[in-house]
Order: structure tokens, then C-alpha cells, then sequence
């Protein structure tokens, strides 16, 4: 697994989340629970994985649109 995107805004989670879905490539939000207990005050970023085979097509996708990745 490797990191694509880290960040304290669940609207680019999402996005990115679901682009990543459109093209078929699995991916995985971690610290989604760690960033709950900080009160939703987005103290604590969420990271966006992916397998290590499609860490280059999902950087492909993000810089598509536009998204910054880790």
C-alpha cells in the first residue's frame, strides 16, 4: 500500500475517493476514526491508499483533476 493523498478536507476525500472508483482502481481511507475522536475539528488528516500497483494511475487521475497528492 502506498499513500496517495493526505488531507483535512473530507470533500477531497471524497472526490478523490470517487474518481478513484470511476476508474476502477481500489483504494482505502485510513484514520478516517483517529480524525472523529479529534471532535471533527480536522486536526487530523485522513490518508487516501492505494495498491502499490496503481499508486501511478491514481496520480494520473488526481492530477487530472486537479488534486494534490502526498
Amino acid at each position: 500500500m502506498k499513500e496517495l493523498l493526505r488531507t483535512n478536507d473530507p470533500t477531497v476525500i471524497a472526490l478523490a475517493t470517487a474518481l478513484l472508483d470511476g476508474e476502477g482502481i481500489t483504494c482505502f481511507r485510513f484514520d478516517v476514526n483517529m480524525s472523529v475522536l479529534d471532535g471533527s475539528l480536522g486536526i487530523l488528516p485522513q490518508r487516501l491508499m492505494v495498491a502499490d500497483r496503481d499508486l501511478f494511475l491514481a496520480q494520473a487521475v488526481m492530477r487530472d483533476a486537479e488534486i494534490e497528492t502526498s
